[in-house]
């Protein structure tokens, strides 16, 4: 490795639990080579007498940064865990960096070797972090058949994860306990979901979930049944949900602003729709954006962002992709959107009131975009017979600013 802007300067090193006898040559090296090699306690004794002037990474991660970064010019090795990329430290440090600073040696990532003892396609299993997450993650990927593998913080997380399985209908579900996978201690033992728990797990610990029981499955469609929400009535009902988020027609790694999100339940359908989404959800209510949050956790996607006020009073920072008016729709709003925001922004906005719908028409016949009118109704009993029972009426407004 090369010393100074010639070369990379930082070699970033994953660890299994073989420690210094699983490292290839080129990660050796390196480590023989380092003016410093930084790592976890674990991590470094885990190299044994091989890790030069051995630097001991800060508790909470963010902290060591400055000081790696101090290292500029120098041999410097960064040790992480198996795969740096893959939940691993490696992304924390290059988005730090310039592409020619740094180098990677990975060793086997946890994923790969759970697979490798369960005999488990990884392009076919869900590989989950859940070592600093809530066990709630699982719920989007819960349903018969499915195989999971997730990474626990401890041994009490997998106690935690039965019981969880158990709640959601799924104690029928195999659990492979998955103990120092590569190492001297590796062991792996299966017992079903709703069985008592070991209690000598050794970490770290994974935990393989191949999913069997009579659980609710969350669909994958866009208009999910009302009832996986909590509400108090403000809610988008389940066929004008799946309209609006059709309108919305989220992408991968796009952000969304939910205003007036009552429920949560557009911002959060959209969360389902990819892992890299993001959504910023407004509310005016607090005890709303409490039922959104809550809502959002029981779903597996607590990575919403809520803020509690009222527009166009209050808007989030940044450029989202895609904006919903669902509550507080007014002239203001609309004149205070396209005087911040840039073009090619999607905008979906929904009606009940003729006043909100005589708006929504005035802007779309400057503005364009597409005007709908939806008119539902749901079959239900009148006496000994059945009729329809006619919804409001409801005006949506499409359209790009």
């Amino acid at each position: 490795m090369d010393k100074g802007p010639a070369g990379p300067w930082l070699t970033i090193v994953g660890v299994g639990e073989d420690g210094w006898d699983g490292l290839a040559g080129p990660a050796r090296a390196a480590i023989d080579a380092a003016d410093m090699v930084m790592g976890p306690a674990r991590h470094l004794a885990l190299l044994g007498q091989h890790r030069g002037r051995a630097v001991e990474w800060p508790v909470p991660f963010a902290d060591g940064i400055a000081p790696l970064l101090a290292q500029r010019g120098r041999r410097v090795v960064a040790l992480a865990s198996g795969d740096p990329f893959w939940f691993g430290a490696g992304s924390s440090l290059t988005r730090h960096l310039e592409p020619g600073e740094w180098i990677a040696h990975p060793a086997p990532s946890t994923f790969s070797l759970a697979a490798a003892r369960l005999g488990w396609a990884v392009q076919d299993m869900a590989c989950i972090a859940l070592h600093a997450a809530p066990v709630t993650r699982l719920r989007p990927h819960l349903a018969p058949g499915r195989r999971i593998v997730a990474l626990l913080r401890d041994g009490a997380a997998a106690s935690e994860v039965a019981a969880y399985l158990k709640d959601q209908g799924f104690g029928a579900s195999t659990l492979h306990l998955l103990e120092a996978l590569g190492g001297p201690r590796e062991r792996v033992r299966a017992i079903r979901a709703d069985a008592p728990m070991p209690e000598d797990i050794v970490h770290p610990v994974a935990i393989g979930i191949d999913c069997a029981g009579e659980g609710r499955v969350l669909p994958c469609a866009s208009g999910i049944a009302d009832d996986w929400f909590d509400h108090d009535g403000q809610i988008s009902k389940r066929p004008v949900r799946a309209l609006t988020l059709s309108a919305l027609a989220p992408r991968p790694g796009e952000t969304l602003w939910d205003i007036g999100a009552g429920s949560g339940s557009i911002g959060i359908e959209w969360l389902l729709a990819h892992p890299a989404n993001r959504t910023v959800a407004l509310e005016a209510d607090p005890l709303r954006a409490a039922r959104i949050r809550a809502n959002a956790a029981a779903l597996g996607v607590d990575r919403i962002e809520i803020l509690i006020g009222r527009a166009p009073d209050l808007l989030p920072d940044g450029v989202p992709d895609a904006i919903f008016i669902g509550g507080g729709l007014s002239q203001a709003l609309l004149e205070r959107l396209w005087a911040r925001l840039p073009a090619g922004r999607r905008l979906v906005a929904n009606a009940v009131t003729l006043e909100s719908e005589a708006l929504l028409a005035r802007w779309q016949a400057d503005k364009g975009g597409d005007l709908l009118r939806i008119d539902l109704a749901q079959a239900a009993p009148i006496g000994s017979r059945r009729g329809w029972r006619a919804s409001y009426p409801l005006v949506q407004w499409s359209v790009s600013l």
